[in-house]
């Protein structure tokens, strides 16, 4: 899926609306049209996953806050800096989170354009 233009009536759309994630994810895609923040959350989950790693290896707690904080650092710059909203995971964080690991497949798989 190619979501390289936004819809403009996602800005009065309330994520806590949504009663699955099936029916959240397109909404989420919506969020997430500039090529730049799509980029931003890539290398943050890239980096999350990294920071995973480290984590199981050494045992070391610092690991996993840093995880949280390049993940969501890297997504948060991309919508305030490029995509100009507030994040999905303000209203809806556990729909938000799955919605980041599925962008991230979805870009692997080539369906999501970075």
């Amino acid at each position: 899926m190619n979501t390289s233009t936004a819809t403009p009536s996602t800005a009065s759309v309330d994520p806590r609306q949504f009663k699955s994630f099936a029916e959240f994810y397109p909404f989420y895609l919506t969020e997430h049209a500039n090529r730049t923040c799509r980029r931003l959350h890539f290398a943050g989950s890239t980096l999350s996953l990294a920071c995973l790693v480290m984590l199981v290896l050494t045992l070391h707690p610092l690991w996993l806050l840093a995880g949280l904080l390049v993940g969501y650092g890297f997504a948060w710059a991309g919508h305030f800096g490029f995509e100009k909203n507030k994040p999905a995971s303000f209203k809806r964080p556990l729909y938000s989170f799955m919605g980041d690991w599925a962008m991230y497949r979805d870009i692997w798989l080539g369906r999501v354009k970075i």
